[in-house]
Formats: C-alpha cells, structure tokens, sequence
C-alpha cells in the first residue's frame, strides 16, 4: 500500500520511471528486432520510445515549485540522473528508418549545412583582426567538404547501394573531423567576442554533420562504423566543451517542427551515441 501511495504524493517521479522502463524495454525490443508493427516508415517500438523520450525531456526541464523548495529541488535533481540515463540509451528516433528514408532526411539536411558553411565564409569580417587569419585557417576546407557531403548525400539518394554509401561514409566522417579541428582551433582566439562568433558559426555547421552523421551511421554496419571512427583523430569528447547544445536543440527543433525539449534529448543522445561508436 505504501508503494502505491507515493505514486499520488510523487506523480512526476512515477511519470518519469515509467517512460524510462518504457524506453529501455523499447530498446531492448528493437535490438532483438521485435518491432509490434509499422507505424509510417518506421515502427510501433520506435515511435513509442520515441514519444517517451519526448516527454522525458518535457519532465527533466519542468521548473521547479517555489512553494515547496526543498522537495522540488530533490525532485529535480532525480529526474536529471533520470534523463541523462535515458540518453545512454540508443537512438529510438532514428531506429527503424529504411535506406531511402534516411538518404531523403540526409538530402532534407542540405540547404542547413550549405547556409551555415555561407555565414562561415562571411564571418571573418565581425571578428578583431589577429582573429580572423585563425578563423580563415581552421574553417577553409569547409566549402569543399560541403560540395562533396551535399553531392555524396544526392548521389545516395538516387542510388542508395554499398559502394555510395562508402563514399557518404567518407565524406561525412572528414567533414566531421574537420568541424572537430576548427573547434580546437577556435580555442586558440582569446578575443572573447571573436571567439564567440566564431564559436557560433562553427557550431551551427556541426550541428548539421553530426545530425548527418547519426544519420549515415543507423543505415551502416557496425564494421563501418568503427572504421570510420578509428579514422576518427580529433574526437568529440575533446570539443565538447565548445559545443553549444542550446543553439543545436534550438537549429534542430526548427529543422523538424518539433519542441526544443525533445530535440535536446536528441542533440545530447546523438553526441553521446557518437561518442559511444568512438567518433
């Protein structure tokens, strides 16, 4: 009985496990292939955990109640181990997605990646002068490596078989390393509103390869994805602290007409995936 009453005294703690148990189990389920149906272009299981990974992130970011400080503040500081547990969890809203979907939502991708590489190319002119040389360096492979992704993602849509994705693989996972390095270089500017301008307009490059990335990865094989990652020299841990997962939740959300709070469990479950695979 006195299980049953903290469920009425602490409904948004009982929320919160019940959609973590419905995650993993729905994680667990898609592992072993077990699907319960269609549902669109992907599956029951997927859209479940999904939409309960949706409402974890809606829980984790519910304000605290100034009339009882104490208790809501315990309250809040459980659902955050909560969350955070369910982003170890694999990616359900990728999950389930045919080959041919995935290379649409890559193409879908494409004007992003091509309008933040072009905020990238005029952004030299914001910054102090000793900064903008620096800038210049880290960022000018930029242009090319957008050219060959969006060429490569097209190719892959029109004809999506191993040896173009090879070729999507490669691309994506240079532009990747190529994000990573300028991220590096960009902690070299001491200037802090250089630095700031120029954090911002890597960032929103990066979004878009690591939105990418994550894409191309849940159509490749496991063996792909380690080959890719141990080509892997600049790895993600090593920039996170120059990420900006505000601004990315905020570029993904308006990408999929979805609220910010799921697309930031997907930003942090996406990072923490590539970091799993060893990217």
């Amino acid at each position: 009985m006195k299980s049953i009453s903290n469920i009425w005294k602490h409904p948004k703690t009982s929320v919160t496990g019940l959609l973590i148990a419905v995650v993993t189990i729905g994680s667990a389920l898609s592992q072993q292939g077990i699907t319960l149906g269609s549902a669109g272009n992907g599956s029951v299981i997927t859209l479940v955990s999904g939409l309960a990974t949706a409402l974890l992130g809606l829980l984790a970011r519910d304000p605290a109640n100034s009339a009882n400080n104490a208790d809501s503040a315990n309250s809040t500081a459980k659902l955050g181990v909560w969350a955070l547990i369910s982003l170890l969890l694999p990616l359900p809203f990728i999950g389930g997605c045919s080959a041919k979907t995935v290379a649409q939502e890559i193409v879908n991708w494409t004007p992003a990646l091509q309008s933040a590489v072009s905020t990238v190319d005029s952004i030299a002119a914001l910054l102090a002068p000793a900064d903008a040389p620096i800038f210049a360096a880290a960022t000018a492979g930029f242009d090319a490596a957008s050219n060959v992704l969006v060429a490569q993602a097209k190719a892959y849509l029109a004809n999506p078989t191993a040896s173009v994705l090879a070729q999507l693989q490669t691309a994506v996972a240079v532009f990747e390393q190529q994000v990573n390095a300028s991220l590096l270089s960009a902690a070299r500017i001491t200037n802090l509103n250089s630095q700031q301008h120029v954090l911002n307009a890597i960032n929103a490059v990066g979004t878009v390869v690591i939105a990418m990335l994550a894409l191309v990865s849940s159509v490749s094989s496991k063996a792909a994805v380690a080959r890719m990652a141990a080509q892997s020299s600049v790895k993600l841990a090593a920039v996170r602290p120059y990420l900006d997962e505000d601004n990315a939740a905020a570029q993904l959300a308006d990408h999929y007409g979805e609220p910010v709070g799921l697309a930031r469990v997907q930003v942090a479950q996406a990072e923490l995936s590539m970091i799993r695979a060893g990217f």
